[in-house]
């Protein structure tokens, strides 16, 4: 049996997601989520094509895809509300790992991105006393 290495992720950091070309976005990484979510507004779909603005450090983009899902999700609040879940892929520690995001307001949150564990397991090991290991890693480079 081959043992897949894990990468010590801590919880914050500044990752990059290729295919909607995004690249330094702060992340909070969190273990209590189950999927990972990021900031958007104005999600709406027409004629199964998803179009959504995403909101980062530098500015406002739009998208469309035709690849997404609709689920049910319980926020840390308790209220569980429908959301866009698209696929992309997170660029962390110069590897590429395929994730869902659902799509949602975060204004309210200081990170437009957070990792849940759907991504985290069995590649990645949380250690909260530190930050931005795999941004770092990449600006060394």
């Amino acid at each position: 049996m081959v043992k897949k290495e894990k990468y010590v992720i801590g919880r914050l950091d500044v990752i990059d997601l290729p295919d909607l070309g995004v690249q330094d976005i702060h992340a909070k990484i969190d273990t209590g989520a189950y999927r990972s979510s990021l900031h958007c507004k104005k999600v709406h779909e027409e004629e199964g094509v998803l179009y959504f603005t995403l909101h980062t450090d530098t500015g406002f983009q739009e998208y469309a895809t035709k690849d997404w899902t609709q689920k049910i999700v319980k926020s840390s609040n308790g209220k569980a509300q429908k959301r866009y879940v698209i696929k992309t892929r997170m660029r962390i520690f110069g590897k590429n790992f395929m994730a869902s995001i659902s799509l949602t307001d975060r204004s309210e949150m200081k990170n437009p991105l957070l990792i849940g564990r759907k991504i985290l397991t069995n590649k990645f090991i949380v250690d909260v006393s530190q930050k931005n290991l795999s941004y770092d890693q990449k600006n060394q480079n």
